[in-house]
């Protein structure tokens, strides 16, 4: 009792200048507002605020409970406050507040078959998920989900493993065990990786296969993968702990519960709003100075069926929803506030937004993005919505937006984020497109299916990644990594003779749609299943520094003006892709531990030619024939080899000895410890990367640095790509198949119309698996004067035929 009094006391104090509404969702419904007498719903409170706005400080004390919302609560300019006198929602009691999109129910269960037990809903009642006990429950699918396993919850990722018939819903023999399988969802991934597809079942053909619709959430289309996808709601795959099914048309709830669950005591909550706080103001009557704290959000609906929208010219769709939704709001705050097992986009900053804060967050589970910045298209110049070529006639010229319909100046702070991508693959911890100036700093991000941080474009620039700490990503997709972007503006063709071509006449374009260039600083990277930092197709303007790469590498694919210095990159290197003539890249003073991974170099330049503006003054761990492998394109001639010295690796310690070969090179040391969140309270609950044996033993002898003999045929250089390196010829990375890396113009191969970066499939019906196969065929083909020959160019199949 003395205790409440107290609180009681404090909160009187902390009140006296300023408004104050309590609310409690188990108060009487003629509840005045205040302590003794709060409201009932967090609606009664916003209208009482409203004639205080703008003219006191006004708080919205929520005490502890569950408050399922009817609809959404919406904010407008009339709801904000001003920076003198703002508007706040605040947990009494941080953590124990839950603002949920679902409701409770009272149900009677009765046994029903086999473990399942059965009860009845209310007629008609939408159940788009099923929490017991807070915990959110499976729907019934097949394949069962597994635990430790990372694709969908079924297989161990392995671009190897072939299709196992027993184990595909989509075969006839499952189908035919399905009475009536209408309203369940087929999730599938992309063929390449890339993301994952969704399909509404609406019935069984008369051919005994599926009659769905769906497949959309992917800008680049392609078939499903044929072993990485699941069911789920069919009746009849009702058959682990933890399903249910929902027969909508009779009303009737079935759950499997999980061991030592006691249905008749258990909290069991259904889930029906998309959304649960949507701010809704305007560049001309923004809502202002409207904070939440404190608060966790759960139970809302999941939305992939409605992500339809293509960002520019990328592999995404997108759903604008979120269950936090801003759309018109201007120095608005979250702080503290917990985000649980949502459905879809925990948070979404739609189009116009300017300084929004969010710190502090925890956001787990999602089943899309963690939190996502998404700008207007109008907004941007010449958008084109597929990947695919550039008009170059049709340019308009005029740098910058159109307009202000975009976020701009926002901050993602000290925020925990993991297990985002739940049910969509195609999503990020933190998703940027057609935004300016995000900041996001001190961040811990893991755990996620496709990269932690992606930036789908260049427009508009201005965005710092500093701080932060990513790993364990990339576990369900494939060729991208822990940071992923894309620069495919307005300069950027897939045909890089083409954009050479256009660059070269005008160097401005590069700069058209980015007003400022990314930084990325003083982060913490590590990804097992690409790069450790993907810059891909036209990533252009970067300056990266101070960054330990734990595992992965760095990637720079083609496009202009990269920066890159004072790096430690662990056990790898960099790697260049299709780099474009005159790019202006400058790299030193970085520690490589490998030679550059080089591909499809000459589909840009001369096989001789300069490499950027610098590539110099680097420390290599390994050898001098790493170091010199590239010495013919100008790279690396004063750069050096040794050990760098790292003060304790084991532990995550890279500070190098200052009187070693790093400080003759420049490299300066940085902060090895304040990586990820700095929130004692989240640190306890985020993991921590894995810290790799590093491999050191340089090799300083200057002995003969010529590269390995070439595979030659017809004058064109041969290689077998595989893993990560397929994604420089555009196919995916179970592909097999051989690369002409270099086709010298008007050699024989160039004759016969192949062309540097070619990937080839087929010969003549023959599958090209090696350099062998691929000069075995084509010699019998040239024999019987005619080839047929199946390959990829410019990430496009074509046939080509050879005639003679």
């Amino acid at each position: 009792m003395r205790f409440f009094f107290i609180q009681f006391l404090l909160i009187l104090s902390l009140s006296a200048s300023a408004i104050d509404f309590y609310v409690s969702p188990g108060a009487d419904t003629k509840g005045d507002g205040s302590y003794v007498y709060p409201f009932r719903t967090i609606e009664e409170a916003r209208l009482a605020a409203l004639p205080f706005t703008g003219k006191e400080e006004v708080t919205i004390w929520l005490m502890e409970g569950s408050y399922y919302l009817n609809r959404p609560i919406r904010f407008t300019r009339d709801d904000g406050g001003t920076e003198s006198y703002p508007v706040t929602y605040r947990a009494l009691k941080e953590g124990s507040v839950i603002i949920s999109g679902g409701r409770a129910l009272d149900l009677q269960w009765k046994p029903y078959r086999d473990g399942i037990h059965v009860c009845n809903v209310p007629d008609g009642l939408p159940i788009d998920q099923l929490f017991v006990n807070q915990v959110r429950q499976e729907m019934a699918r097949f394949p069962n989900s597994q635990s430790g396993k990372n694709v969908f919850d079924c297989w161990t990722l392995s671009h190897s493993a072939q299709a196992d018939p027993d184990m595909d819903p989509l075969s006839k023999d499952r189908i035919s065990q399905w009475n009536n399988p209408e309203g369940a969802y087929l999730h599938a991934m992309h063929r390449a990786l890339w993301g994952g597809m969704h399909y509404r079942v609406l019935g069984k053909k008369r051919n005994g296969t599926l009659d769905m619709e769906g497949g959309w959430q992917n800008n680049r289309p392609d078939r499903m993968h044929g072993l990485y996808r699941f069911i789920e709601h069919v009746f009849e795959e009702l058959d682990a702990p933890g399903e249910w099914f929902h027969n909508r048309k009779e009303g009737l709830l079935y759950y499997y519960p999980l061991p030592d669950t006691d249905l008749k005591n258990a909290l069991v909550e259904i889930v029906t709003l998309p959304h649960l706080f949507e701010f809704h103001g305007s560049v001309e009557n923004p809502v202002t100075h409207l904070h939440l704290e404190g608060l966790t959000l759960k139970h809302t609906s999941r939305t992939f069926m409605d992500n339809k929208e293509p960002l520019l010219r990328s592999d995404w769709t997108t759903y604008r929803g979120g269950a936090l939704f801003y759309n018109g709001a201007e120095h608005c705050s979250v702080t503290r506030c917990e985000f649980d097992q949502l459905g879809g986009n925990s948070i979404f900053v739609n189009n116009y937004n300017r300084y929004l804060s969010f710190s502090e967050c925890h956001i787990h589970q999602s089943g899309a993005n963690g939190i996502a910045f998404v700008g207007d298209p109008a907004t941007v110049r010449n958008p084109i919505y597929r990947y695919g070529p550039q008009d170059y006639l049709k340019l308009d010229l005029s740098p910058g937006p159109k307009g202000e319909n975009f976020p701009s100046s926002c901050l993602v702070y000290n925020c925990l984020i993991t297990k985002t991508g739940r049910t969509e693959k195609q999503t990020a911890a933190i998703q940027i497109s057609m935004s300016h100036r995000i900041t996001v700093s001190h961040c811990t991000i893991s755990d996620v299916p496709r990269a932690g941080i992606n930036i789908s474009e260049g427009t508009f620039g201005g965005h710092i990644i500093e701080n932060s700490d990513v790993f364990n990503t990339v576990l369900e997709t494939g060729d991208h990594g822990s940071f992923n972007s894309w620069g495919r503006d307005r300069f950027w063709d897939p045909d890089i003779p083409t954009m050479n071509r256009e660059v070269g006449s005008n160097p401005d374009l590069v700069f058209l749609d980015m007003l400022e260039p990314n930084i990325l600083r003083n982060n913490r990277w590590r990804c097992d299943h690409g790069w450790a930092v993907d810059l891909d197709d036209g990533s252009s303007n970067y300056i990266i520094f101070n960054n330990l790469l734990l595992a992965g590498g760095l990637k720079l694919r083609e496009g202009y003006h990269r920066t890159v210095y004072n790096n430690i990159v662990v056990n790898d290197g960099l790697h260049p892709h299709v780099w474009p003539r005159n790019n202006g890249d400058v790299i030193r003073a970085n520690i490589f531990f490998s030679s550059h991974q080089a591909i499809a170099m000459n589909r840009g330049m001369e096989k001789d030619e300069k490499w950027g503006k610098e590539i110099d003054h680097n420390l290599f761990t390994s050898s001098h024939r790493d170091r010199l492998l590239y010495a013919k394109n100008d790279c690396d001639l004063n750069s050096l080899v040794g050990d760098p010295g790292f003060k304790d690796p084991s532990s995550g310690d890279y500070t190098v000895l200052q009187d070693g070969p790093a400080k003759q090179i420049g490299f300066k040391n940085f902060e090895m410890s304040r990586f990820g969140v700095l929130s004692p309270r989240l640190r306890a609950l985020a993991a921590e990367p894995e810290f790799p044996e590093v491999h050191i033993n340089p090799d300083t002898a200057l002995e003969d640095t010529e590269s390995t003999s070439l595979i030659l045929w017809k004058d064109a250089q041969l290689s077998e790509p595989r893993g990560e390196s397929l994604s420089a010829y555009g196919v995916s990375l179970n592909s097999t198949g051989v690369a002409l890396v270099h086709v010298p113009e008007f050699s024989a191969a160039w004759e016969l119309g192949f062309r540097s970066g070619d990937f080839i499939r087929e010969v003549n019906g023959k599958g090209i698996a090696r350099t062998e196969d691929f000069r075995i065929h084509m010699e019998k083909g040239l024999q019987k004067k005619k080839c047929k020959v199946v390959l990829v160019r410019n990430q496009k199949e074509k046939t080509l035929l050879l005639a003679f």
